[in-house]
């Protein structure tokens, strides 16, 4: 309290109100939270970020043990800051994996105590639902309390619209095929102004919202992500977080909120230079102040680098994600700090006690799974 106190001699009257309803527990204003990103300095963001963590979490900072399975990097679109995908015309240059492949990858932890496979991948013509729907099937018999999180928005409504089903109909035909949540791609930026010039023919923000939220009807929880760091404003950061905000307020669905940098390594946007170390951490620790109901806000290891993820537990921040176990190359095609992202229990509960913050390793719904604080 007093290091915020400290800071009232030197702060607008704007900044000392946004302090005294952080401190109050009450809510900000978008016009709030655009302050925060111009006017605000780092220092005053963390103090505010931390305040928050610490009346949740206690210095908690979470983090699961989990691999990736990347079906497929052919895709049908055409993003203009993908590193990642092949268009189908391209394909030669991709891969894609069959049933048989995926569930090796599976089996190749039957030894170990992971607690979640993470399922995405571009969005392939041929790959219907059924062919989704039955991997699931045989890893869930293969692996039954395996935690199954799959499948973005965008994959989602391709998959439901060439099924002819309609969201729920898709989403329950998954969810009884062993589908138990979904992760948070695919939102890039929701408003149009940016979403038109860089994503134009993918699902639209309503589209994804309105997956999210017929999946936190099915009690399918749910993440949430803002690619963040290119050609939007600060203006359409705050837009994108309202609408997360509001549709929480609705469902209580969503788990965590990942602000996910952007990489210009080999795509259409290489021109577009990368945000700052300090616009990043300014980055979470706005999005941990106006982000008010959601519990949790995670920084992607293998997209900033060990030491920044580090570094972001400082500004509001409280899940490190997972061990990933070098399983993804979303990223580290991309340019990531983190070309082979992989990291031991071990490794990640020593990053955390460094920042002096205490390790727990969760399940995908935050159950504890183990303390290791002593």
């Amino acid at each position: 309290m007093n290091t915020v106190l400290n800071f009232s001699k030197s702060i607008s009257k704007e900044l000392q109100q946004i302090k005294e309803k952080v401190f109050a527990s009450e809510r900000i204003t978008e016009e709030e939270c655009l302050l925060l990103f111009k006017e605000a300095d780092l220092p005053f963001l963390g103090v505010l970020a931390n305040h928050i963590n610490e009346v949740r979490h206690q210095n908690k900072v979470y983090f699961n043990r989990n691999f990736h399975i990347e079906p497929t990097n052919v895709c049908i679109f055409s993003c203009n800051f993908c590193s990642y995908s092949k268009l189908y015309a391209q394909r030669e240059d991709g891969w894609e994996l069959s049933t048989e492949q995926m569930l090796d990858i599976v089996k190749k932890y039957d030894d170990q105590p992971v607690t979640e496979v993470h399922i995405v991948g571009g969005v392939h013509p041929k790959l219907t639902i059924e062919f989704f729907a039955d991997l699931l099937r045989k890893i869930k018999k293969h692996r039954p309390h395996l935690h199954i999180k799959g499948f973005t928005a965008v994959e989602l409504d391709y998959m439901f619209r060439k099924a002819k089903m309609t969201i729920a109909e898709g989403l329950s035909f998954l969810q009884q095929a062993g589908l138990d949540s979904l992760p948070g791609g695919g939102a890039e930026i929701f408003h149009s102004e940016i979403r038109e010039k860089i994503c134009d023919d993918k699902v639209d923000a309503e589209g994804w919202l309105q997956i999210h939220e017929t999946a936190h009807s099915l009690n399918m929880h749910s993440n949430a992500t803002m690619l963040y760091g290119h050609i939007e404003s600060y203006r359409h950061r705050v837009d994108h977080m309202r609408q997360l905000r509001t549709l929480q307020d609705k469902t209580k669905g969503f788990n965590t909120f990942i602000p996910l940098k952007f990489r210009n390594k080999d795509n259409d946007m290489h021109t577009v230079d990368e945000s700052t170390i300090v616009e990043d951490m300014k980055m979470y620790a706005v999005a941990r102040i106006f982000l008010d109901n959601f519990p949790h806000i995670k920084a992607y290891w293998p997209m900033l680098g060990r030491q920044q993820a580090q570094l972001s537990l400082s500004f509001g921040v409280n899940d490190m994600d997972g061990t990933i176990d070098d399983t993804t190359k979303i990223y580290s095609m991309a340019g990531a700090e983190e070309q082979h992202p992989s990291m031991t229990t071990d490794e990640l509960v020593t990053l955390i006690k460094q920042a002096n913050r205490h390790p727990i390793e969760r399940d995908t719904l935050y159950g504890i799974v183990k303390d290791y604080s002593n």
